[in-house]
């Protein structure tokens, strides 16, 4: 909770583009130029109901521009101050919109293009590499991804625990809310829940999931949403380098959102799993860069300065 709500960062300054969709709808992007012309971009994917104004979007944003990296940080459907035209909205699985925006970055001239991720937007990273595998653009030099819940029932569970309500209440006085916002333009797909016999609002993930999420995005419920979103699963697939952090102390992810076999077993995926930083709650002192955007960059600039081998040695010190 402290990086949320005492982290004070000189704001970012954003330039905002739209980036129109072939369905009809649209995304709202906020860019952070580096300084100089560069041909590095970083894609940044914000968790559920953030935006580019969340502590971690504009922070990883300041550290790379810094650097040299131009940044585009997304907002997904509807999460931009404005609601989004269709239907359908953002969620956990929804790695289309992942994949037109590595799109847009390749049209753009970029040559290297990085992906990190932050709780939804980082299974959303990890998905979108492995589903897509040797299909990844050749542009794309690899993906890092924090406080992930990638196996999404088991953590969902875990966020459903006495000590998390405080959280899960916040994010579904802010889901419950959006989904009013929706109904006004969709009164004949959105059923509101009435107050009567029972039909209250969603009280946890499963509820809101098996009423909303899923009936809007084409799932038969909850549990399908869940088990076909979740991003353990297409892990193997990933190609590119990619780097997956959870933190021990994360109170919202179960044991099974720590991939370690996988880690283990594959030479181009690494999970690091340090005894502190919460969820999406890595900090670092006063005025400098957060550890997880230092960490990110790191990745990410030897990388892309050695190719695809990573330098630190695989060990179980990283396990």
């Amino acid at each position: 909770m402290v990086p949320a709500v005492l982290r004070r960062l000189e704001p970012v300054v954003y330039s905002r583009t739209t980036l129109e969709l072939d369905d009809g709808d649209f995304l709202d992007l906020d860019w952070v130029k580096s300084k100089s012309e560069t041909d590095r971009l970083l894609i940044a994917l914000h968790g559920l109901e953030g935006s580019s104004v969340s502590y971690y979007a504009q922070g990883v944003g300041k550290h790379f521009s810094e650097a040299g990296w131009d940044v585009l940080v997304t907002n997904h459907r509807g999460c931009s101050g404005r609601i989004n035209r269709l239907l359908r909205m953002y969620h956990m699985g929804a790695t289309d919109d992942v994949g037109r925006l590595v799109k847009h970055g390749v049209e753009l001239g970029y040559k290297k293009i990085g992906i990190v991720g932050f709780s939804l937007g980082g299974n959303l990273c990890l998905k979108y590499l492995g589903e897509e595998g040797h299909r990844v653009p050749a542009e794309v030099v690899g993906g890092v991804a924090f406080s992930v819940p990638c196996h999404i029932a088991s953590a969902n569970r875990k966020i459903d625990k006495p000590h998390n309500r405080i959280y899960l209440l916040r994010f579904l006085r802010s889901l419950n809310n959006k989904v009013r916002l929706k109904h006004r333009d969709y009164p004949d797909r959105i059923a509101l829940p009435t107050g009567q016999n029972g039909d209250k609002w969603p009280s946890s993930f499963a509820e809101f999931d098996d009423r909303f999420t899923g009936p809007i995005h084409g799932f038969a419920g909850a549990e399908d949403y869940w088990e076909k979103s979740s991003s353990r699963q297409f892990i193997p697939g990933i190609k590119v380098p990619a780097l997956l952090v959870n933190a021990q102390n994360d109170t919202f992810l179960s044991q099974e959102c720590f991939p370690f076999d996988e880690a283990r077993a594959m030479e181009n995926f690494w999970l690091e799993t340090p005894e502190k930083g919460g969820h999406v709650g890595f900090g670092g002192p006063k005025g400098e860069a957060y550890w997880s955007e230092q960490r990110a960059l790191q990745f990410f600039e030897q990388t892309v300065g050695l190719g695809t081998t990573y330098p630190a040695p695989k060990s179980k010190a990283y396990l």
